[in-house]
C-alpha cells in the first residue's frame, strides 16, 4: 500500500520525547520513504535532531497545512497509546489530513477505516490500519521446530524494551553480511517499516501461535529468521511470549532490557528479577524440558538512553559479568558483539 514515492509526515504531537512516540521514532530511524517533516506544536521550528535521539535534520512543523506545503501526501500517526485506544481529539487531525488529500497510516487498535472513509477525496488516497489481521491461521502445531535454519526471537523484561529496534538492527547487520535473512514483524511499527507482518495482539489468543508459525514457515528458505518480540513474560498485561515461543520454536533469543529500570515502567510494584535468572526462565520456558528445540539467549541488548557514557559502559560491564553473555546498547555502540554470535 505504501509506495516508495510517497512522502511522509509523522504526527507526534506532545510525544517526541516520551515512550508513546516510539512508532514515530522508529519510522524516522528505519522507514525508507522520504520523511518531509514531523508535526508537533511543542517543538515546532526545531529539527528532530535537536529534541530526540534521531540524528536527522528533519523539520518539526506545527500543523497539517505546513506538512502539506512541504509535499507530504501520507500522514503517519506516530504516537501509540495505552491499549491502542484513539483519543477523541485525534479525530479532527485525521479528518483534516484526509480532507486535504493525504492518506493515513494508523497503528492503533481503534481503526480509522471505515469511520473516516467518507472524507477521502481522491482515488489514490487510502487508509492503512496496520493492526488488523489479514488472515485466520490454523492452530499452531510446532512445525517451525522441523526447519533447519536459525530462528532468533527477541524477548524483553518489559513492554517497549527495544525488541523491534534490536530485531531490525540485527536484520540489517546480517543482510550486510550477505546472509539470507528474513524478518517477521509482529507489531504495528515493524509492519509499517517492512510492509508486512502479523499484528500479534490483534489476533484471538487461540490463533496467535498459528499466526506466528505461518509467518515463520513462510520464510523457511532463509538461513536466519528474526522474529520481532512483543510484551514480556514478566508483564501481567501481556500474553504474547508463549505464542511467540511456540510459533517460532526459536533456536536463539536476545534479551532486551531498559538499563535504567529496576521495575516495570507502568507497574513500579513489579520488580525486574535478576537478569541471569530471568534468562534461565525464558530458556527453560522455550524448550519445556527438551520437548521443543533448545533455545539459547546469546546476548543482552540494553537501552541506555538517559545514561551518561560512563554509566552506560559500567552498566554493560556489570551485565556481562552477571550474565556471562555479551551485552551492549546496539544503537549507541553497535550490535556486532551480540550479533556475531549467530555467524
Amino acid at each position: 500500500m505504501l509506495k516508495q514515492t510517497d512522502k511522509i509526515a509523522i504526527w507526534m504531537e506532545s510525544s517526541i520525547d516520551d515512550d508513546y512516540g516510539k512508532m514515530g521514532i522508529s519510522a524516522l530511524r528505519y522507514l525508507d520513504n522520504d520523511i518531509v517533516c514531523v508535526i508537533d506544536s511543542v517543538f515546532a521550528g526545531k529539527k528532530i535532531s535537536e529534541v530526540s535521539i534521531i540524528k536527522k535534520d528533519i523539520p518539526i512543523v506545527e500543523n497539517i497545512n505546513k506538512a502539506k506545503s512541504l509535499g507530504a501526501n501520507v500522514l503517519l500517526l506516530g504516537v501509540l497509546t495505552s491499549g491502542g485506544i484513539r483519543p477523541k481529539q485525534w479525530d479532527s487531525v485525521i479528518k483534516e489530513s484526509i480532507s486535504q488529500g493525504m492518506s493515513i497510516i494508523n497503528g492503533l487498535h481503534d481503526q480509522v477505516y471505515p469511520q473516516f472513509e467518507k472524507y477521502l477525496t481522491g482515488k489514490n488516497q487510502w487508509i492503512w490500519d496496520t493492526r488488523v489481521p489479514k488472515f485466520v491461521p490454523k492452530i499452531g502445531s510446532a512445525k517451525s521446530a522441523n526447519l533447519n535454519n536459525k530462528r532468533v526471537l527477541m524477548i524483553g523484561t518489559d513492554m517497549a524494551a527495544g525488541k523491534m529496534t534490536v530485531g531490525l538492527e540485527l536484520y540489517s547487520y546480517l543482510k550486510d553480511k550477505h546472509i539470507k535473512t528474513g524478518f517477521v514483524a509482529t507489531g504495528q511499527v515493524g509492519i509499517t517499516v517492512t510492509g508486512k507482518g502479523i499484528p500479534l495482539d490483534a489476533y484471538k489468543l487461540d490463533h496467535a501461535c498459528g499466526a506466528v508459525e505461518a509467518a515463520v514457515i513462510e520464510q523457511k528458505d532463509k538461513d536466519v529468521v528474526i522474529v520481532e518480540g512483543q510484551g514480556s513474560i514478566l508483564h501481567p498485561g501481556s500474553s504474547a511470549t508463549l505464542p511467540l515461543m511456540r510459533g517460532t520454536c526459536p533456536t536463539h533469543m536476545i534479551l532486551c532490557h531498559i538499563a535504567r529500570n529496576d521495575s516495570l515502567r507502568s507497574l513500579e510494584n513489579i520488580k525486574i528479577p535478576d537478569l541471569k535468572k530471568f534468562i534461565t526462565l525464558n530458556e527453560e520456558l522455550s524448550s519445556v524440558l527438551g520437548t521443543y528445540p533448545k533455545s539459547k539467549v546469546i546476548g543482552v541488548a540494553l537501552n541506555t538512553v538517559e545514561m551518561s557514557d560512563n554509566d552506560a559502559k559500567e552498566f554493560i560491564k556489570n551485565t556481562e559479568k552477571n550474565t556471562g553473555l555479551p551485552s551492549t546498547d546496539v544503537i549507541r555502540y553497535g550490535g556486532e558483539k551480540i550479533f556475531n554470535q549467530l555467524i
